[in-house]
């Protein structure tokens, strides 16, 4: 079958537009209703533009609450992230044992699995712990999957770091930690960093597994939910939104950027 030169570059870029359309369109939908004046349905075109939304939404406590909430769980769940993710990535990447790949797709499995089975299985073992369901109950739920993000970007820089590095480190004098500190750490910083802002991506907006973790308390994600339920001023939920897919951009966009940068490990290929 001949490949027409002329025609197909076209259809490609038709396709990935459409595509691309696609995907953003509704995103780009919220923007606009954050400044509808109507507040009560999605009505298309809006009947006309304000910006007293954003000042309502700015005035509104419960907002503020369900913000601050989400911005403490994420921290937090991404710094467990980082450190569990980076020590399973360590001890799996260079380690050689029986059952090491089963050992592996456990730890990747919470974020295989779908939300509201993880949600299920945590709520189950919260109860039977008899834990009362609060902030470090959504941490934990958070959690397990931040850890795989982590370790899925961590792991594969410890792949591609030169063992004969951590050996010359060794052979020089340097302990444990200072070959860590002086030769591991800077050369998966970058992964660390990514994997560390798509970990806090995910938990900030997390919705499915919170439900089952969170009891009475309310994330700005389950919080936005409630708001659509039970709408009062629907252009505020539409522009925390818009708020929220800002916070989230910025974080995955760095991470891209920094993940394309560390392509090149130091030591690779010696």
């Amino acid at each position: 079958m001949r490949y027409d030169r002329s025609t197909a570059p076209l259809l490609l870029k038709i396709a990935a537009a459409a595509g691309l359309l696609f995907l953003h369109l509704p995103i780009l939908l919220i923007f606009v209703y954050a400044f509808t004046t109507e507040t009560r349905s999605f009505q298309w075109p809006p009947p006309g533009f304000t910006t007293r939304w954003l000042a309502v939404a700015w005035e509104r406590p419960d907002v503020w609450q369900a913000l601050m909430l989400s911005l403490k769980v994420a921290a937090i769940a991404t710094l467990l992230a980082l450190v569990l993710g980076t020590l399973c990535a360590a001890a799996l990447s260079r380690a050689r044992f029986f059952g090491r790949e089963a050992v592996s797709l456990l730890v990747i499995l919470p974020i295989a699995l779908p939300g509201i089975v993880t949600g299920i299985a945590l709520r189950s073992a919260f109860g039977l712990a008899e834990l009362p369901f609060s902030f470090w109950t959504i941490v934990l739920g958070h959690a397990t999957f931040c850890i795989v993000v982590v370790y899925n970007n961590a792991v594969a820089r410890f792949r591609r770091l030169s063992v004969s590095l951590i050996e010359a480190s060794y052979d020089l004098g340097a302990d444990g930690f200072q070959t860590f500190r002086h030769v591991v750490l800077p050369n998966i910083a970058t992964a660390l960093l990514a994997g560390g802002m798509l970990a806090f991506a995910l938990s900030f907006d997390e919705v499915i597994v919170t439900t089952f973790t969170a009891g009475q308390q309310q994330t700005l994600p389950i919080w936005m939910l409630q708001e659509l339920i039970r709408p009062r001023e629907r252009p505020v939920t539409n522009v925390v939104a818009m708020a929220v897919v800002l916070v989230t951009f910025l974080p995955i966009l760095l991470a891209y950027a920094l993940t394309r940068e560390g392509e090149d490990t130091a030591g690779s290929g010696k």
